[in-house]
């Protein structure tokens, strides 16, 4: 049976940027995948058996305390991947990861990725350059917790999934949201309605639509820019 014809034109910013010769000796092993909403890809403390790449589809990397409470540290969309410990030596995760927004993905084995990773060529480079970008998004987002306003940390946080997913329907509801903004519902209520009312967004139950993104972009602290600009900077995004 033939690959799927997506696989021949890959979505995904890290699959596309290999040179031909390399995504043809990846092809036989890349699996399309659905990526349902809420699936979990790893536990913490799991080793991963696959990475993904995700297409159209968006998967939070979530810290979860003693006490049930959750946060988003990291987001994963078009531009990168799920799995980075297996090319870099830990193995194991300490984060869970959960899908965000469903759509598709392309799987890989473990054990083939890491390989093509050693051969030191394309493949390394361009996850070594992801890895950086992600440990920029990551600090980042620690300071704008920390930091920022709900409403800002709200539109950047939205600007991000946008990104990552490339389109401007994104089907969230406030519960979801607060859990990965580790903060409550209610705020987020509060926050999604002054966002409503400036006309950057417009909500409807378990839906956001992104109305005006340079309004939007206006509102976002500059952590926003911070990560954007890193990205681009490193991957040509």
């Amino acid at each position: 049976m033939s690959k799927p014809e997506v696989l021949n034109r890959p979505q995904n910013y890290l699959l596309a940027a290999l040179p031909d010769e390399d995504y043809q000796r990846l092809l036989p092993h890349l699996e399309e995948v659905e990526l349902p909403l809420k699936r979990v890809l790893y536990e913490p403390g799991e080793t991963p058996s696959a990475v993904y790449f995700p297409n159209h589809s968006m998967i939070s990397l979530v810290a979860t305390m003693e006490d049930g409470a959750t946060v988003e540290v990291g987001l994963v969309g078009i531009e990168g991947m799920i799995g980075l410990p297996i090319a870099l030596g830990g193995r194991a995760t300490v984060y869970q990861a959960i899908v965000q927004l469903p759509g598709t993905g392309i799987k890989l084995d473990a054990d083939v990725f890491k390989s093509e990773f050693e051969r030191g060529e394309q493949m390394q480079r361009l996850v070594l350059l992801y890895t950086q970008a992600l440990l920029t998004q990551v600090s980042q987002n620690a300071v704008c917790n920390r930091l920022h306003s709900i409403d800002e940390r709200l539109a950047r946080w939205l600007l991000s999934v946008q990104d990552g997913l490339e389109a401007d329907e994104l089907p969230l509801t406030q519960e979801f949201i607060s859990q990965m903004l580790g903060t409550r519902r209610a705020s987020v209520t509060v926050s999604a309605g002054n966002l409503q009312e400036q006309g950057t967004i417009r909500y409807s139950r378990g839906k956001i639509t992104i109305l005006n993104r340079e309004r939007l972009k206006g509102i976002s602290c500059e952590c926003y820019s911070v990560i954007r600009n890193e990205f681009d900077r490193l991957l040509g995004g």
